[in-house]
């Protein structure tokens, strides 16, 4: 199972356009809203329903998806409940992806040391033990998958795929969804 979890004030397109693509591929995928009821508003006041809310989860996921945007980034960072995935999830062996403003969650909890990352701009500071490499949209560094921003939520999601299920099923929906 992938997770996406969702905060107040995130970034709406690095949460939807992951969770489109993961369930094009036939990945058991669901939005976790981290409120007490599955409504969530965007950071740019789009509200939806996620599929279910935090305090219904209680399994580990496959991997752990980390929309950005502010202030759900910050939003998300302030949920106990988010650190103990993130644990839970690197302890089991599963893959912990951020877009945007997200890695540094992982960056500054130490899940970033030694990785190759990239993250949007302004957030250097808590990559800890990370190395940026600018040149790339999204990079995966072993069971981390990062990516820079908005810009980059179409390859964000066939990272996840390819990850989850090889580069030819990423390969197969970034096809579906290309004129």
């Amino acid at each position: 199972m992938v997770y996406i979890l969702l905060a107040n004030g995130c970034e709406e397109v690095e949460a939807l356009t992951p969770y489109d693509m993961l369930l094009r591929a036939g990945v058991e995928v669901k939005t976790v809203s981290m409120n007490p009821e599955p409504t969530v508003v965007g950071a740019h006041g789009i509200t939806f329903s996620a599929d279910t809310t935090m305090d219904e989860i209680t399994d580990v996921p496959e991997m752990l998806v980390l929309p950005g945007g502010m202030p759900g980034t910050n939003n998300l960072d302030n949920d106990a409940r988010t650190h103990k995935m993130i644990r839970d999830t690197q302890e089991s062996g599963g893959y912990l992806a951020a877009i945007c403003a997200a890695p540094m969650i992982l960056g500054y909890s130490g899940f970033l040391v030694g990785k190759t990352v990239t993250f949007y701009p302004g957030f250097e500071k808590f990559m800890i033990g990370a190395t940026r490499d600018e040149s790339k949209k999204v990079i995966t560094d072993g069971k981390v998958i990062t990516a820079r921003g908005m810009g980059a939520a179409v390859e964000f999601g066939a990272a996840l795929i390819a990850a989850l299920k090889g580069d030819e099923a990423a390969a197969k929906v970034m096809k579906s969804i290309r004129a």
